[in-house]
C-alpha cells in the first residue's frame, strides 16, 4: 500500500500537500511526469541563467494555490464539496499537460495549429478513461461547462491561480523582483458573489500591483528582445528542418521528432500522434539543434549555432515598425556576406503585443462592503487600471552580427 498523501517541498510556496489520492495518481502518470522535461520558460535561461524550472514545478504550484483559494472561499461561507475541491485541483494540475517542448511557439510547428489547451483536453480525456471517469468534473471545469462559474475563473481568467503561480515562480527563478506578486494577500481577498469570482474591495491595490507586475514581467522577461528572438529562432529552425525534409534531405533527429518533421496533416490526432507527442520533450529539440548546427545547409546551421553557442543575431527594439529602407539595407549586407537568398531568411522583424488588463473580456470585479459589485476600471479607488487597459506593441529587428 503506497502512502499517497505526500508533501512536496517547493522553493516558492514552501510545503505543498497532496490531499486526495487521485491527485497523486495523476502526478505519477507518464503524461504528467513528462512535464519534468519541459522547461517552464523556454530558452529564457540563456538570458536569465536561473530560469531552469519546469512545467512540472509550475503545475504543482498552481494546484497548491487552488487548494489555498478554495480554503479561503470556504472560510467566507462559500459551499464547496470535497468532489468540487478535488475536481478543481485536478483541472489546474492538468491545465498544461498538453504543452509541447519549450515554448508555445513550437506547438503549431509540430502539430499544425494544435494549441496546447486542445492537446491538454485530449490528454485529459484519455486519462479520464484510464481513471474510470474520475476526471469528468475536472474536465467540465476546465472547459467552463461546470454550472458554478467561479471554478472556471480560478482556472482561467485574468486573475487565475495559473497566473498567480507563474508570475511568482518566474520572478523567483529569473531574479526579476518586479514580478514578485503577493499571492497570499490576493488569495485572501478572493470571494464569490452571484457565482462569479470577485475580490473584496479593500484588495484593490494588491490587484493593481498584480496587473502591473505582470506587465513588467512581460516586457522585462517574456518579451525581452533576446528572449523573443531566441523563441523565434526555435520556430525558424523547425520550419527550416521541415522544409529540408520535404525536399528529401535527411536530417538526424530522435525517432519522435523525425515523425513530426515528416508529418503534415493533423485534422484529427491519431493514437500514434498522441503516443509520439507525449514522448517528446525539450531533450529531443536540443539534441536535434546540436546535430543540425553542423549541417551543410547554411541557414539551418546558422540558426542552430545561434542557440547552442548563444551567439544570437543582433537585435534592435523600437515602439514603431522599422523603415523598409533600413531593413533592405540589412538584407543586402546579409546577402553579400552569406550568399544570395540568405537575406530573407536571416533578417526578421517581429512584434510583441501586450494588453496588461482587458476590461472587456472577463474583467476583474470588486465586492463592495454594501454587497455591490463594481468592475476594477470603474472603481473610484483605482489608480492604474484605466492606464493599463491599452494595447502596447514593440517591434524587434534581428540580423546577423557579422554584417
Amino acid at each position: 500500500m503506497t502512502n499517497k498523501f505526500k508533501i512536496i517541498n517547493d522553493p516558492v510556496h514552501g510545503f505543498i500537500n497532496i490531499p486526495h489520492e487521485i491527485l497523486f495518481d495523476v502526478i505519477e502518470h507518464p503524461y504528467f511526469q513528462r512535464l519534468r522535461r519541459i522547461s517552464q520558460t523556454g530558452l529564457l535561461n540563456l538570458i536569465f541563467p536561473g530560469a531552469t524550472h519546469t512545467r512540472f514545478h509550475h503545475a504543482l504550484g498552481a494546484m497548491h494555490l487552488m487548494f489555498t483559494a478554495l480554503e479561503t472561499l470556504k472560510l467566507k461561507g462559500v459551499a464547496i464539496s470535497k468532489d468540487e475541491e478535488k475536481a478543481a485541483m485536478l483541472a489546474i494540475l492538468l491545465h498544461d499537460v498538453g504543452h509541447g517542448p519549450f515554448s508555445h511557439a513550437l506547438e503549431n510547428m509540430l502539430m499544425d495549429d494544435w494549441h496546447h489547451e486542445k492537446l491538454s483536453l485530449l490528454l485529459m480525456n484519455k486519462m479520464n478513461e484510464e481513471f474510470n471517469g474520475e476526471l469528468s468534473v475536472a474536465i467540465e471545469m476546465f472547459q467552463g461547462k461546470y454550472h458554478r462559474k467561479f471554478f472556471n475563473q480560478l482556472i482561467s481568467s485574468q486573475l487565475d491561480v495559473d497566473r498567480l503561480d507563474y508570475l511568482k515562480r518566474d520572478s523567483f527563478y529569473t531574479g526579476v523582483v518586479e514580478g514578485n506578486v503577493n499571492t497570499q494577500r490576493i488569495i485572501s481577498m478572493m470571494n464569490v458573489a452571484k457565482d462569479e469570482l470577485v475580490i473584496d474591495a479593500k484588495g484593490i491595490y494588491s490587484i493593481e500591483n498584480f496587473l502591473t507586475a505582470r506587465m513588467f514581467m512581460y516586457w522585462q522577461v517574456y518579451f525581452h528582445k533576446t528572449a523573443a528572438i531566441a523563441e523565434f529562432l526555435l520556430v525558424k529552425i523547425l520550419a527550416r528542418a521541415k522544409f529540408l525534409v520535404s525536399t528529401g534531405k535527411k536530417l538526424p533527429a530522435s525517432e519522435n521528432l523525425s515523425y513530426f518533421l515528416f508529418r503534415n496533416e493533423f485534422e484529427k490526432a491519431t493514437q500514434e500522434d498522441i503516443n509520439r507527442f507525449t514522448e517528446l520533450d525539450d531533450n529531443d529539440i536540443i539534441q536535434a539543434i546540436k546535430f543540425w548546427a553542423k549541417n551543410d545547409d547554411i541557414i539551418l546551421s546558422y540558426f542552430c549555432k545561434c542557440i547552442i553557442q548563444r551567439k544570437f543575431p543582433k537585435t534592435i527594439i523600437s515602439s514603431k515598425p522599422f523603415d523598409n529602407e533600413f531593413i533592405n539595407d540589412k538584407i543586402q549586407k546579409t546577402e553579400a556576406k552569406f550568399g544570395k537568398g540568405s537575406g530573407a531568411e536571416l533578417v526578421d522583424q517581429i512584434s510583441r503585443d501586450l494588453l496588461p488588463y482587458n476590461s472587456k473580456e472577463q474583467p476583474i470585479y470588486l465586492l463592495q462592503k454594501n454587497g455591490d459589485i463594481v468592475s476594477l476600471d470603474h472603481s473610484e479607488n483605482q489608480i492604474l487600471s484605466s492606464f493599463i487597459n491599452q494595447l502596447n506593441t514593440k517591434y524587434i529587428l534581428s540580423f546577423p552580427r557579422e554584417i
